[in-house]
Order: C-alpha cells, then sequence, then structure tokens
C-alpha cells in the first residue's frame, strides 16, 4: 500500500521570503529548511503568518522578495510564481474545500483526471485510498451526506491521490470535535509518513503541534522566532512569547541571587530559593520573570520547615480530567498556578507545598508585558 500512497520527498526552502498586502508586511523575512520526508508544523497564533507563508508555499499568494524552493526547482520569487496545479502538491483544507456536486470518489479522483490517468488506474487508485482512510464503499456519496469527519477523510485521499511530493495540512482538524481531532491526527501522521512526502501543517494548537511535528517552526508577527524540535521548543524555549504561547502554569517575579556556569540561576521568590534556565544570562540581583510549566511542579503535604525548591500555597480549585486532576493553586501573595496535575484529587482549601522541578522553570529579564506578548489562549501543557 505504501506505493500506492506516495511518491517521494523533497527538500522545501524558504529563503528570505517577503510578503506585503500594501503598507502591512505580514512576512517578515522569513527562512527556514523542510528536509526531505520531514513533517514540519508552523505554529503561531492568529495573525502571525503562518496561513500567509502556506498560501506562499503552495502558489495562491506571489512573494515580493525572497524565494521558495523545492529540490532544485524555483517556485516562486519576484519574477517567477510557478502555478499551484504543478507545484506537484497535495492540500488539505479547514473547512474541507470538496466539490457538492461531485461524488465522493470524482472528488479523489480529481487530481488523476487533470493528470489523465486511465480510467481504470483511477478507479483502482480511489478506491484503494478511499479503504486506506475508512472510507470503502462511500465513493457514490456526496459530501453533504457525511459526516465532518469523513469529509475530512475524503479531503485527506484527495491530497493524496496526486502521489505529491509536498503535502499542505491548513488547521485540517480545527473544524472537528475532541475525540475525531484526536483520530484523525493520528491518521494524517501515519499516512504523510507513509507517503514519505514532505508535510507542512499550520495550527495555533500547541498540543497538536507536539504531537505531530518532527520539527516546529513558531511564528510570531511575520517572523520565524524559534526553530526545533518539539522537546528542545518545550525544554528550551527562546523567549517569553514561546514559553507562554507553548503552555504555562503562571509566572512569577523573582530576583537572581546567583548564576551558574551551566545556563541556569537561583532565584528568590516569595522567600524561597528556585533554580530555573535562564535563556539570557542575568546578572546577580537582577529583577526576572519566573515563567513555570505545569509539569515542574508537583504537590504534596505542607511542610512546617520551609524547604527550598518549594512554594506553599492552598489549592484554588480542582478539575477532574479523566486520568486524573488539574488544580489550581494560589500562593501567599494572591498569584495563582493552573493546570497542576496529580493523581489524587486535593481538597479545596487544603494547604499545601509545591516542589518545582528547575527542567520546567525559566527566568527571563522582568520587563512590563505588553498585551502582544501574552497569547489570547494559554494552554497548559505538560
Amino acid at each position: 500500500m505504501k506505493s500506492e500512497l506516495g511518491a517521494g520527498a523533497t527538500r522545501l526552502q524558504i529563503d528570505r521570503v517577503v510578503k506585503r498586502y500594501g503598507p502591512h508586511t505580514v512576512l517578515d523575512d522569513v527562512s527556514l529548511t523542510v528536509e526531505a520526508g520531514e513533517f514540519h508544523v508552523l505554529l503561531g497564533p492568529s495573525g502571525s503568518g503562518k496561513s500567509t507563508l502556506l498560501r506562499v508555499i503552495a502558489g495562491i499568494e506571489r512573494v515580493d522578495e525572497g524565494q521558495v524552493l523545492l529540490g532544485d526547482q524555483v517556485l516562486a520569487d519576484r519574477r517567477v510564481c510557478v502555478p499551484p496545479e504543478r507545484r506537484g502538491l497535495g492540500m488539505v483544507f479547514q473547512d474541507y474545500a470538496l466539490w457538492p456536486h461531485m461524488t465522493v470518489a470524482d472528488n479523489v479522483g480529481y487530481a488523476l483526471r487533470r493528470q489523465r490517468v486511465e480510467r481504470a488506474e483511477v478507479t483502482s487508485r480511489v478506491d484503494a485510498l478511499l479503504e486506506r482512510v475508512g472510507l470503502a464503499g462511500y465513493g457514490w456519496r456526496h459530501p453533504g451526506e457525511l459526516s465532518g469527519g469523513e469529509q475530512q477523510r475524503v479531503a485527506l485521499a484527495r491530497a493524496l491521490a496526486g502521489h505529491p511530493s509536498l503535502l499542505l495540512f491548513d488547521e485540517p482538524l480545527s473544524n472537528l470535535d475532541a475525540d475525531l481531532k484526536e483520530r484523525l491526527r493520528v491518521e494524517i501522521a501515519t499516512l504523510a509518513r507513509e507517503t514519505r512526502a514532505t508535510a507542512i501543517y499550520i495550527t495555533h494548537d500547541q498540543s497538536e503541534a507536539f504531537a505531530l511535528a518532527d520539527r516546529i517552526s513558531v511564528l510570531r508577527e511575520g517572523r520565524v522566532v524559534q526553530q526545533g524540535t518539539p522537546e528542545a521548543i518545550y525544554s528550551r524555549p527562546a523567549s517569553p512569547f514561546v514559553a507562554r504561547f507553548t503552555g504555562l502554569s503562571g509566572e512569577l517575579s523573582a530576583t537572581v541571587e546567583e548564576v551558574a556556569e551551566d545556563g541556569t540561576v537561583h532565584v528568590r521568590v516569595l522567600d524561597r530559593t528556585l533554580v530555573a534556565h535562564a535563556p539570557t544570562r542575568p546578572s546577580n540581583g537582577a529583577p526576572v520573570d519566573l515563567l513555570m510549566r505545569p509539569a515542574a511542579l508537583r504537590i504534596g503535604r505542607p511542610d512546617a520547615a520551609g524547604a527550598q525548591r518549594s512554594l506553599t500555597g492552598f489549592i484554588k480549585d480542582t478539575a477532574y480530567r479523566g486520568r486524573g486532576y488539574d488544580h489550581v493553586v494560589e500562593l501567599p501573595d494572591g498569584a495563582q498556578l493552573c493546570g497542576v496535575f496529580d493523581q489524587q484529587a486535593w481538597p479545596r482549601g487544603q494547604t499545601v507545598t509545591l516542589t518545582v522541578e528547575a527542567g520546567g522553570c525559566f527566568a527571563y529579564p522582568s520587563a512590563g508585558r505588553a498585551a502582544s506578548d501574552v497569547p489570547a489562549q494559554m494552554s497548559h501543557a505538560r
């Protein structure tokens, strides 16, 4: 079946691309390389430029500066813009983009008919793809007779039909409920890798990005602000924006006590000393913002001795999450730490100790946060 699905991968290179709409610069000197066969996620909030970058890669938008290359072929620069149908790509849209007057089989086989593939071969490949995405026997139906998840499977089969060397995904799961989203995420990851195609996937959902990506590019206001593996971006965010966008429990004001050679710092917060990673090396006595992942916090019984590398607070709220409980812990200064997980439910009002692990704490120079530096929706990644 693998030979039925894909024709092989090609390296994609975005080199100093600029895209403007009138006086507004939407993509500002964007460069990134996606290796052959890599599943690369463009992650960012609304307005970060990720959709525009995908449209530039697809050939829907022209570039004002820079170039896009697929292998050795220039797809776009200031003079050249290869049409989408000649770029050897398949695309899966957020809203499915199926032709309502065509049957499922006709939608999936559209690219093959444009390539003038023999009718018998079209039928064979369409049937094989529909079986692969779990829709065997659905070929005679129309999109309006299908659920949202079934329509997205048809869109995925259509994108794969032409044996693309490049697969583009435009937030394909955003319109689906949580259970179906997870099942289709697994199917997309499996099928994309079976094709051996290079894949570009855009999303604003950091948990989705971490689950899918070989590598991630984080975008903000038309610029790539960090690139790396999901593990690297989660464990070493390059800026407060990246840390906040990829999931925090909370933030505290602190003061640097000591800077270590290994890139960690000892900080004083609420009369306790904690250890954190410092992407920039602050000086002793400098004020910093201490950003903490939920996974860095572990709830325990209160300790009368006031242990170091821990904080004391009380349980403000408890929420059942299926495999355990998320807690909100309020600290003595009124600050709240959210999404603190434990297998057991700690009762509201209970005084607790939070052990704080250095691996999930980041100290950045204190600077009054602008509203634009905080994502509209802060998710609590573990």
